[in-house]
């Protein structure tokens, strides 16, 4: 089975792992005994699987129950006063930076740059009479190609996020730390790129296959060359992004997509592709079904316990049922951009939408996505959802759906949040890379650089349309015929609808540098019912606050007093 999660739990790993609310403290290590770490090979592997931990997931951790989605029109958090309202109501400033992705991945990168200064050319005398010895080795050997695939990709969180930033490549005290100035946007992916290429060829291609050497299945969540190329062609499709390249170089495109050619190459080598049906990738046992685990092309595994965890579940079920507070709603903007089955859009003329029957012959990964009203929803409920004005779910009930809408997409909807439930946890994998995702990626990049759905590039077979509708397809969905400007807008829905809450919105939006047409506002839907039972449907649109700046974001203010020689992103 080629999954490529990380699983983090304290009986598995053998190491003090923390929750998605709590904070990790990488010094325990870093300022250790050298002497005491490399005697064991046990501890020089807990130190590097804690270099994991700060791997991107965002099951509500982005702000306080909230996800990213919910600072963008992809949802609303509707326990009021959370802190993602920041990002869209003017409390976003460089003393309120939302910098946590600054400081942690920075303390991370000084624990690589750690590592890689002080863990290298050991040999564990002590355990050379150990049978796993061979396989011990094997495996140490690998490490430094995991940390400099964990640092280029902490790198590329951090260059999306701020644009330049300094790249600190070896280990390096507080003080020198402290007087290193920004490298460009452009350094820093030109430094990724020249990572990944280096190691590519040299990390373990798949940890889950290792011939002679015999791993624990908890092996199977380490980055092994597709993580690698994964990275390596995400990072180019940002590089050409509008954002990142303002001159519009089209040869940066061409980059990506060659770069997405090489990873499809290698998953078809490893036998990776698209799973047959959509809503299984969130599964609790996608990481364990060859079926299902075949598109995760990397992932973070989260759970508390053997028996898994609820956290999106406690953060996102229905008011109205035990345990559930509500939480991040799908907007209107998201369910209207889900066609019909005939593959039509909501507004074109013959598409065969009904108002007041709003949900029905709909794509069918709205179903699988959001929780509308009269779904039966958590799974195991008895009652429907009632999402009208004075329904059990609704409204005004406190923290209930502010949208008409509840999430289902990352939840498991067999786990009962009740007092006297049975079945309270299962697990969780955050879907980092994903085969899909590649494919729409790859869609991007080859419709950019050619200006057309239909030419493939010089050594590729694939076109951008071929892509987009690999994806159509497994969703069950009539191809997308449009070209030229209709395709990229309905190439750009079909983006929204794929990933949703996968994290992609809130980034997709910066690098297209399009904030001001989606993000100045979100659409509600006010549903109603009357004394007969009639629903009726209302579309309610909420302004939003939207700056160009907003496509970065502040460094921290406490970073510019400490650096004299950082400079601030425009306009903050």
């Amino acid at each position: 089975m080629k999954t490529k999660y990380l699983i983090l739990s304290l009986a598995l790993s053998g190491m003090a792992m923390t929750s998605c609310k709590e904070e990790m403290d990488y010094h325990e290590y870093v300022v250790s005994d050298k002497e005491f770490i490399e005697i064991e090979f046990g501890r020089v592997g807990g130190f590097m699987t804690q270099l994991y931990k700060a791997v991107e997931y965002d099951f509500g951790n982005f702000s306080g129950g909230a996800m990213a989605a919910s600072a963008t029109d992809e949802s609303e958090y509707s326990k009021i006063g959370n802190a993602i309202e920041d990002f869209y109501n003017g409390g976003w400033t460089p003393t309120n930076a939302k910098s946590s992705n600054w400081s942690s991945m920075y303390t991370v990168i000084q624990a690589v740059n750690h590592y890689l200064a002080n863990f290298q050319g050991l040999t564990f005398d002590e355990e050379a009479l150990d049978p796993n010895y061979v396989a011990m080795m094997h495996q140490y050997n690998n490490y430094p190609y995991e940390a400099r695939f964990l640092r280029a990709y902490y790198y590329f969180i951090l260059n999306r996020q701020y644009g330049g930033v300094p790249l600190i490549d070896h280990e390096m005290s507080a003080d020198e730390v402290n007087m290193m100035a920004r490298n460009t946007s452009d350094e820093v992916f030109e430094f990724i790129f020249n990572e990944c290429d280096d190691i590519k060829d040299k990390i373990i291609r798949d940890y889950s296959d290792l011939g002679q050497y015999a791993y624990s299945s908890t092996e199977s969540g380490r980055a092994g060359k597709i993580a690698v190329l994964a990275l390596r062609a995400r990072a180019a499709l940002y590089y050409a992004s509008p954002l990142f390249n303002p001159a519009g170089d089209k040869e940066r495109y061409k980059k990506a997509a060659d770069y997405y050619k090489d990873l499809f190459d290698e998953c078809e080598y490893q036998h990776m592709g698209l799973t047959d049906k959509y809503a299984n990738l969130w599964t609790a046992n996608a990481y364990e079904a060859p079926e299902i685990a075949k598109e995760i092309l990397f992932g973070y595994r989260y759970f508390k316990s053997f028996s898994g965890d609820n956290y999106v579940e406690t953060e996102n079920y229905p008011v109205g049922i035990e345990g559930g507070t509500g939480g991040n709603c799908p907007t209107q903007n998201l369910v209207d951009a889900y066609d019909m089955i005939n593959g039509m859009a909501i507004d074109e003329e013959g598409s065969g939408y009904d108002e007041n029957n709003p949900y029905a012959n709909r794509d069918p990964r709205l179903a699988a996505t959001i929780a509308v009203n009269g779904d039966t929803w958590p799974t195991y409920q008895k009652n429907s959802l009632e999402l009208f004005y004075g329904g059990r779910n609704a409204q005004p009930l406190s923290g209930a759906t502010t949208t008409g809408y509840y999430l289902k997409k990352l939840c498991n909807g067999a786990i009962d949040l009740g007092s006297t439930s049975k079945f309270k946890e299962s697990f969780h994998t955050y879907l980092n890379f994903r085969y899909g995702g590649a494919l729409l990626d790859y869609a991007e990049a080859v419709f950019q650089y050619t200006g057309s759905a239909d030419v493939a590039m010089p050594g590729h077979t694939m076109t951008a349309r071929d892509a987009v509708n690999k994806i159509r397809q497994r969703a069950g969905m009539p191809d997308i015929t449009a070209s030229g400007s209709e395709f990229w807008e309905k190439y750009q829905k079909e983006r929204f609808v794929e990933l949703a809450f996968e994290g992609h919105r809130f980034w997709d939006v910066r690098r297209w540098k399009e904030g001001a047409k989606y993000f100045s506002s979100i659409t509600r839907m006010h549903i109603t019912k009357a004394a007969d039972g009639t629903l009726s449907y209302e579309r309610q649109k909420v302004s939003r606050q939207w700056n160009e700046k907003m496509n970065f974001f502040p460094i921290p203010q406490t970073e510019i007093t400490k650096n004299p020689n950082l400079k601030q992103n425009p306009d903050w």
